[in-house]
């Protein structure tokens, strides 16, 4: 019965695939892809149901030592990922002579400025080059 189940559920998902697949074309129109507007695909419950079943069960049939080795590990891990995120969140200050001296000779640097002629012609340009979001297809 649970074989039956778990057939009928991979048939399922197999005629839906094939029937988005038909669906969306092999060619976005706008070129290599970037027209892609569909949504991303949804998860599968019921093969992430299993594989955490499939955790705790291998969880359950450790030995103490084990679980401890296993309970570091993933202590370990969690703060590797949690420092490397609050590197990646905060910035660095220049170290260096060189980089402080080229960060301060950038702050004194006035903004260009710009008239609305040199705006327009930027525009025109911009409109002009290939790859140009335009829609002009």
């Amino acid at each position: 019965m649970n074989k039956l189940i778990a057939l009928l559920i991979a048939g399922t998902f197999a005629l839906g695939s094939v029937a988005a697949m038909a669906q969306t074309p092999a060619i976005a129109p706008g070129g290599m892809g970037g027209g892609d507007k569909t949504p991303p695909e949804p998860v599968d419950a019921a093969k992430l149901k299993a594989q955490r079943e499939a955790a705790k069960a291998a969880y359950a049939n450790m030995t103490p030592e084990e679980k401890a080795a296993y309970k570091k590990q993933k202590a370990a891990q969690r703060q590797k990922d949690l420092q490397l995120q609050g590197n990646q969140a905060t910035p660095n200050p220049p170290t260096t002579a060189a980089q402080t001296n080229a960060l301060k000779a950038q702050k004194g640097t006035p903004k260009e400025l710009t008239t609305p002629a040199q705006r327009q012609n930027a525009l025109k340009d911009a409109e002009k080059a290939p790859g140009a979001g335009g829609g002009g297809n």
